[in-house]
């Protein structure tokens, strides 16, 4: 018997022995999950820290004068942090009119502009303030008024004619009066029409597109919106005639001529007229709009 309990004790050692192995031997595999979940989370993170940081410049701030439909469209604000993602460059936006954003950089406080007056470009350039004129984008002027339309601009064949309905008509107009690109187109119509505007029908406001458009659509009267503008804006107003060539609406850029001003940041306002006319940049302002008001609201020059 004596020698049956000691046969027992030693199996059941053998036992406890096996028992104690396998369960460290199991501890490890346990640990192994852990190991993996974290590799996990480092492959997850790796997109970010492989993005590519924006290159470093020298003199990272550029002074952009430009008219104000390309701030009251939205399109600009759009297009900003795009440019400054891609670039590494900030802009520092002043928008007026086209005159008043000309005169700005004529008197060095601009490094590139972004205005829609030819005539005014071309002259800006001859007298040696600017680089080359970089045309790249356009839209169209329209004439938006009263749904009712008591002039009848709607029956007008040309923006000539339709100037000439509304004076005939008594009908308020309201002019921006501000020389932006959008008033000297105005002025070219009433030319076109062989009229001199004057009178308490024609209201001269001398300010932006936003409050030209809310003033016209608080007196029920008539004003030139470029159409952009004009969808961007919250106005009881229709439009009644537009999108013709002689409406169209021409956008350029210039950059500052370091010959004239030594201090302007000349490489910033080449790295934005780049970027701005880049296939990445055109093909954004191509699709402005078009979610938001089912139609395209500017188009590209290739």
């Amino acid at each position: 018997m004596k020698k049956i309990f000691v046969l027992l004790v030693a199996l059941a050692m053998v036992f406890a022995s096996a028992a104690c192995a396998q369960q460290a031997a199991a501890e490890p595999a346990a640990a192994e999950p852990a190991a993996e979940e974290a590799a996990e989370e480092v492959v997850a993170e790796a997109p970010a820290e492989e993005a590519e940081a924006a290159p470093a410049v020298e003199n990272p701030v550029i002074r952009l004068s430009t008219t104000t439909s390309v701030n009251d469209s939205g399109l600009l604000p759009y297009l900003q942090p795009y440019f400054e993602a891609a670039t590494g460059y900030t802009l520092e936006v002043t928008s007026a009119g086209t005159g008043a954003a000309i005169e700005k950089a004529r008197t060095g406080d601009a490094d590139a502009l972004l205005v829609h007056a030819k005539a005014s470009e071309e002259e800006y350039i001859a007298e040696g303030f600017g680089e080359e004129r970089v045309p790249f984008m356009y839209n169209y002027f329209v004439i938006v008024g009263p749904a009712d339309d008591p002039a009848g601009v709607k029956t007008a064949a040309t923006a000539a004619d339709a100037f000439k309905s509304i004076a005939a008509s008594g009908s308020k107009f309201v002019t921006r009066g501000d020389d932006s690109g959008t008033n000297k187109a105005e002025l070219k119509i009433w030319t076109a029409a062989e009229i001199t505007p004057e009178g308490d029908w024609y209201v001269n406001i001398g300010g932006g597109m936003g409050q030209a458009l809310t003033t016209a659509g608080e007196m029920g009267a008539y004003t030139l919106s470029d159409k952009a503008t004009f969808l961007a804006t919250d106005t009881s107003l229709a439009i009644l005639l537009g999108e013709s060539d002689d409406m169209k609406n021409t956008y350029a850029m210039i950059a500052v001529t370091p010959e004239r001003w030594p201090d302007t940041n000349f490489e910033g306002a080449k790295a934005f007229i780049a970027w701005m006319t880049s296939a990445e940049a055109l093909d954004l302002i191509d699709a402005y709009g078009v979610e938001e008001y089912g139609e395209q609201l500017f188009f590209t020059i290739r």
